[in-house]
């Protein structure tokens, strides 16, 4: 039985299935594109074409490959969250700050690629905490994983809060202290 014919192994003849990664989200990803990436100790998660592009996630960072420019690298910790329109098959990635950015997907039914976003925005989060507002609104004060590791802490909300007020500034405060405490950062 010469070259693994009959035994199980690749050449093999009857009821031979060769082995496929169980999840394999990566595998359109131009090698091109991953050559622009600096996945310097990190590995390419999933990755989606866009109308301009690719976007791929890493286990590090969210990569926004657009044609002709150069590549944009966000760690996970910059990314509030991203919603998906199934119509338009365009993801809206909010960032920490408050901008907004606009992926034009190709597929008409993404799956991975949103879902491996979700997990690692999500995997970022160590603790959080919502804070109620005397007016009604709220916001977040979150613990994350940064992209070296460490921890630091967020303070998540629309943007018009104004935490020099001191009402704001006490819950907030308050809040950071009891998210720092329950992660066993310094206060």
């Amino acid at each position: 039985m010469g070259s693994g014919e009959g035994d199980g192994r690749a050449g093999g003849r009857a009821g031979y299935r060769e082995v496929m990664p169980l999840f394999r989200r990566d595998s359109s990803l131009p090698a091109a594109v991953k050559s622009r990436l600096d996945l310097t100790d990190d590995g390419v998660v999933a990755s989606a074409e866009l109308t301009d592009g690719w976007a791929v996630a890493s286990r590090r960072a969210l990569h926004i490959a657009v044609d002709g420019a150069p590549v944009r690298r966000r760690p996970w910790a910059d990314v509030d969250r991203a919603t998906l329109d199934p119509e338009t098959t365009t993801l809206s990635v909010v960032w920490v700050e408050g901008t907004t950015d606009s992926l034009h997907l190709t597929h008409d039914r993404p799956q991975a690629f949103p879902a491996a976003l979700r997990e690692r925005v999500q995997s970022s989060v160590v603790h959080s905490e919502a804070v109620a507002l005397p007016d009604g609104r709220a916001l977040r004060v979150a613990v994350r994983r940064g992209d070296d590791g460490g921890l630091l802490t967020q303070v998540l909300g629309d943007g018009t809060v104004d935490l020099r007020d001191p009402a704001v500034s006490r819950l907030v405060d308050a809040a950071e202290a009891r998210v720092r405490e329950a992660t066993g950062l310094p206060l």
